[in-house]
């Protein structure tokens, strides 16, 4: 089976960021089409992706950061799909 034309495979590559979240900073590892998707949405609505993440983090509870920004990730793009 072949991956479609818009697939990237090298997506998957795990992508170390630094940011300061509630005045504290903090270390995160993400995949790169997660960090991408992730500056899009703030750049959408207009927000820092420092501000975007300490929303993120504000609402995780206790969920590991980086999974808590992957649903999130995943669920922008899940309501976008569904309003089409």
């Amino acid at each position: 089976m072949s991956l479609p034309p818009e697939a990237d495979p090298g997506g998957g590559k795990i992508v170390k960021h630094s940011l300061t979240i509630a005045g504290h900073r903090t270390s995160i590892s993400l995949e790169s089409i997660f960090w991408d998707k992730l500056k899009k949405i703030a750049e959408v609505r207009g927000q820092s992706v420092a501000s975007l993440v300490g929303a993120i983090d504000a609402a995780r509870g206790n969920v590991n950061l980086s999974s808590a920004i992957r649903v999130f990730v995943l669920e922008d793009a899940v309501r976008r799909i569904d309003h089409l």
